[in-house]
């Protein structure tokens, strides 16, 4: 039988309220990316948000990286198409 341990039930709070958190950046991170598609202006906003997101440890960095580089190449795609 396995006994409730104190730090183990604080670590359970904590890792709760981070991957919230967590949930919360990597959706804005969506909405900037899509909206960033739309509007040119909104493309350095969510650069920076995709970099803040890699610094804190939420996003890896090649991720950051990659997510990037495809926003870039739609944008410029469609505005040469455009």
């Amino acid at each position: 039988m396995a006994k409730r341990i104190k730090s183990g039930l604080k670590h359970l709070r904590k890792s709760a309220k981070r991957q919230q958190a967590n949930a919360a950046l990597k959706s804005r991170i969506k909405t900037l990316t899509r909206t960033a598609l739309g509007k040119v202006e909104m493309i350095p906003v969510a650069q920076a948000e995709l970099d803040k997101a890699a610094a804190r440890g939420i996003i890896h960095p090649n991720a950051a990286a990659r997510r990037k580089s495809r926003l870039m190449r739609r944008a410029s795609a469609s505005a040469a198409t455009a």
